[in-house]
This record gives structure tokens, C-alpha cells and sequence, in this order.
């Protein structure tokens, strides 16, 4: 069975929007694109090296696969991760059944992107790995999709902005797997699925009066 496991750049709000430079994805006026470089030391680039050492196929958003594909396959052939990412299979999620895929070794996943995934975990082959795609990225958490989590939180704020987790998220909890912080600030965390969310409370057994009343006026 392959995982789906998602790697995401992040700010300390939760923003993951146009990481890369400022013409990637300004939509909504955002204003921040780029916001990844100032961070981007040693330590950063050997992190996503581990990213992409194990096989994998990549599992895009419309939107990140039209980057993707105006980008990578044009960079400087000593780049490593070009001729990866233009080697492996590309698994683009869109709502325009007619959409062109410009990029080799592309495949739409079809009018229904989440049938389609579930068949793809179902089978063989190498793991799943999501980049960007924050839009896309909803659908898989509203229908449990993701098994693990690579999340790169940067020590910046940066407002609004599309963010990695939106209202339809489904609940579960997370084991840390490993973490560790580069020279710039940056916490890399990988998570795996851990159960479902545990509660538990601080509160005595027996509460006040004052609390009760407090509980019997909450809206």
C-alpha cells in the first residue's frame, strides 16, 4: 500500500502561499512571495535531499503542477531535483477534465480525484508525495487522506495568505518522528498518523459553583 505524505513549507501562521519567489502565485494580493529564501541554508537543502531520496511520485494540485512544469524542466542541468521530477510520474488533481498536461510522465487523476487517489493507495509503487498545492491538499485532510506530514515551520509571520490547514481538516493525532532546526531558524518536523485525537482535562473532579455557572452561560 503507498502513503500520501505531504511536504509543505510553512510559516509560523500557517501560511504556505508562493514560497518560491514573487511572481509563483500572488494571488489575492499577497505580497510576500519568496518568503523561503532568507532561510534557505545548508542544513535546509540537505532536509529536502532526504525528501526526495526515498522513490516516490508527485501528487500536485492544478495550480502547483503549472509551476512545476514552468519551472523545472528548464532549470540547469546540474540541478538534481529537475531530471528527478521530470523522470517520475506526476498525479495532477483538477476540476477541467479537458486540461492539458504539458509536463512528461503527467496524468490527470480524473473527474473524481479522491476515488482515484484511494485506487492509487490501494496498489503498488512508490509513495505519494505532495508539494504545494494547498487547495488540493483540503481535499485530502477533509477525506483522511495523508498518512505522514514533512513540515518545514519558518520563524516568520506573514498574515494572510493560503495556509496548510483550512476549516475541514479531519481530526486525528500526530507522532513526531523526527525534528531538528537549521542554522536559519527553521524547525523540520516529520509526522506520522497516530489514532484519533485523545482528550482528558486539568479540572477537578468535583467543579465549582463558579465554574458551573460559567459552563451554564456559555453561548
Amino acid at each position: 500500500m503507498r502513503k500520501v505524505i505531504t511536504g509543505a513549507f510553512v510559516s509560523l501562521d500557517g501560511v504556505m502561499q508562493a514560497p518560491g519567489g514573487p511572481h509563483e502565485d500572488p494571488v489575492g494580493g499577497f505580497k510576500y512571495g519568496g518568503w523561503v529564501w532568507p532561510y534557505f541554508d545548508e542544513a535546509m537543502g540537505k532536509a529536502v535531499d532526504e525528501m526526495f531520496a526515498k522513490p516516490f511520485d508527485l501528487l500536485l494540485g492544478r495550480k502547483t503542477y503549472d509551476i512545476f512544469a514552468a519551472y523545472w524542466p528548464y532549470v540547469d542541468a546540474d540541478d538534481s531535483i529537475g531530471p528527478l521530477f521530470d523522470r517520475i510520474t506526476k498525479y495532477v488533481a483538477t476540476r477541467n477534465p479537458d486540461f492539458k498536461l504539458s509536463w512528461q510522465n503527467s496524468q490527470l487523476l480524473g473527474t473524481d480525484a479522491v476515488a482515484a487517489l484511494r485506487t492509487l493507495k490501494s496498489g503498488e509503487g512508490p509513495d505519494l508525495l505532495t508539494q504545494g498545492s494547498t487547495d488540493f491538499l483540503q481535499t485530502l485532510f477533509r477525506n483522511d487522506l495523508v498518512d505522514e506530514f514533512n513540515v518545514f515551520l519558518f520563524p516568520v509571520v506573514l498574515g494572510k495568505g493560503k495556509k496548510l490547514f483550512g476549516d475541514g481538516a479531519f481530526p486525528g493525532a500526530l507522532k513526531l518522528v523526527s525534528s531538528r532546526v537549521s542554522g536559519s531558524g527553521v524547525t523540520i518536523n516529520k509526522y506520522a498518523r497516530n489514532g484519533d485525537v485523545v482528550t482528558g482535562s486539568f479540572g477537578p473532579d468535583q467543579p465549582s459553583a463558579a465554574e458551573m455557572e460559567r459552563r451554564r452561560n456559555l453561548s
